[in-house]
């Protein structure tokens, strides 16, 4: 049932414009899928919907799209706003943050699924990152300065 009511969510948000959970829920009741408000905010955040500007003003709802490398929107700006500077000795890529921030940042390059990096290390405002080699980590250092 939850898959359906999933699919349900994303073609009703895809078809209208949705300003609220209880505009959702009650779109929902009137096509069969009985929820409540509680039940259509878990559905939301486990679909990782967000509002977005609307044209005429107002937000929607609507689905925070995966972008080519695998980030979404919403980790591409903590990525940009937390990072600093991105260096690399040999194979280890070294990424400095704003104070507090390393976590958040390590966070979007594990979505980001860079399978050059083997592993890494978050510490409050740096973040050390083992890549396979060193052209690899030429690579994907070129890589994320374009993102900042």
């Amino acid at each position: 049932m939850k898959e359906k009511r999933h699919t349900e969510i994303l073609e009703i948000i895809r078809r209208q414009d949705v300003d609220t959970q209880e505009e959702l829920c009650d779109i929902l009741n009137s096509e069969g899928f009985p929820v409540t408000q509680a039940t259509v905010s878990r559905d939301i955040r486990e679909l990782n919907l967000t509002k977005v500007p609307k044209a005429g003003g107002g937000k929607k709802y609507a689905r925070l799209a995966d972008t080519e490398d695998g980030m979404t929107e919403k980790y591409r700006r903590v990525f940009r706003e937390g990072v600093l500077s991105v260096d690399a000795a040999q194979n280890i890529l070294v990424i400095r943050t704003v104070s507090g921030m390393a976590m958040a940042v390590a966070a979007a390059i594990d979505r980001m699924d860079c399978r050059e990096i083997v592993g890494s290390i978050a510490g409050d405002d740096t973040i050390m990152c083992a890549v396979r080699t060193a052209d690899e980590t030429a690579a994907l250092m070129r890589r994320l300065k374009k993102i900042v």
